[in-house]
């Protein structure tokens, strides 16, 4: 799912400094360490078809399901 908002895995953590991670570690270091600690996940991850959005703001969660 966080490979449909196109963002590194990075970009959708929460408290990923804390827990030992950076820019600088890898996709699947950062991904192991989501499935480890599901905390580390920002959400809400809003999927709708093949686009998936970290909803923070959850403005960006309506632009996702109410296109303009």
């Amino acid at each position: 799912m966080i490979a449909k908002t196109g963002l590194r895995p990075i970009k959708a953590t929460r408290g990923a400094a804390g827990a030992g991670l950076s820019e600088e570690t890898s996709d699947a270091e950062v991904i192991k360490a989501m499935v480890t600690d599901p905390n580390l996940i920002q959400r809400p991850i809003v999927e709708v078809g093949e686009k998936a959005v970290v909803a923070r703001p959850i403005k960006k969660a309506l632009e996702l399901v109410i296109p303009k």
